[in-house]
């Protein structure tokens, strides 16, 4: 685990007076990319169930940190078929851990229904209990709406933490309900700057190309993302991260200049936004989002 820098510092801060104090939120909602929020959540998750007087951080010393400390990983199935539902943190009764399965492209409901009951058949141990869910711009609708009456009654002495990298992703009536705490994004180099990755440098060169490409060549990007869904998924949503980042530096270079009129790059925005949104809530086809995505970027680029 990396060291904490000044902005995770102050909020580990925040948190932990929260925890010292008692006055701790039913359910919070860490917001940003990276690993800063993951690791925030493992901190925070530990210095609650922490049996220290007044702690305000994992004191590694009582007998519920040592319980608590993390190992190696179990494997998650969303579907219960390959692997358990959820984990616990170390091996401590009350601190729950979900995420995507390793084939999975969405947490599931039965993800969310195996926290419900955790929380209601058994009461926690003398103290908190606290559920993580990873990825959680990753819940459907279905699995939202789960969640949701997990957060209107919730059982006593729960605690939720959500972790997102988009809080758009979820809806409104999720995100109202949580303590949102925002993680700062660190700026990246632009997919086709000479810093950015190789990876994002090729997909930056064949989104240059786009204005000239047919649509037979446009259907033949768009095939390439066939195969097993979870593998399809993340290279779309691969795709999709480059390519709005990559148009959002397009937008932001022509602004101020003479006769510039970015309306149909806004447009193709958009469009990425909610092809992502989709791919993550609705199950949509990896292909045919990548085909949606790929005719609204061409449309927006031709002159």
């Amino acid at each position: 685990m990396s060291e904490p820098g000044p902005v995770r510092q102050a909020i580990r801060e925040r948190l932990g007076q929260s925890a010292a104090c008692g006055r701790v939120h039913g359910a919070y909602l860490f917001a940003g990319p990276g690993e800063a929020p993951r690791e925030t959540a493992l901190w925070f998750a530990r210095a609650l169930v922490c049996q220290q007087e007044g702690a305000a951080a994992p004191c590694e010393d009582c007998s519920a940190c040592r319980r608590s400390q993390p190992g190696e990983p179990i494997p998650l199935d969303g579907s219960g078929r390959k692997g358990p539902l959820l984990r616990h943190v170390g091996d401590h009764p009350d601190l729950l851990w979900v995420e995507r399965g390793a084939d999975d492209t969405r947490v599931r409901i039965g993800q969310v229904r195996a926290v419900q009951s955790a929380f209601r058949l058994r009461g926690p141990q003398g103290g908190r209990r606290v559920a993580v869910i990873a990825d959680a711009d990753w819940l459907n609708q279905e699995a939202q709406n789960a969640l949701l009456r997990l957060l209107e009654e919730p059982p006593a002495g729960s605690h939720l933490i959500l972790l997102a990298r988009s809080p758009a992703a979820l809806l409104a009536t999720v995100r109202s309900r949580c303590q949102r705490i925002v993680f700062p994004a660190e700026r990246a180099p632009a997919p086709g700057s000479p810093q950015a990755p190789e990876e994002q440098r090729a997909l930056a060169a064949r989104l240059c190309g786009l204005p000239e490409a047919g649509i037979p060549g446009l259907l033949d990007w768009a095939q390439e993302y066939r195969g097993a869904r979870a593998v399809a998924a993340a290279e779309v949503n691969q795709l999709l991260a480059v390519a709005s980042a990559w148009l959002h530096e397009r937008i932001c270079g022509s602004l101020g200049q003479p006769g510039a009129s970015p309306q149909a790059e806004l447009h193709a925005f958009g469009v990425l936004q909610r092809c992502r949104k989709g791919l993550a809530q609705r199950n949509a086809n990896p292909q045919m989002v990548a085909e949606r995505a790929l005719l609204a970027l061409r449309l927006a680029l031709r002159p």
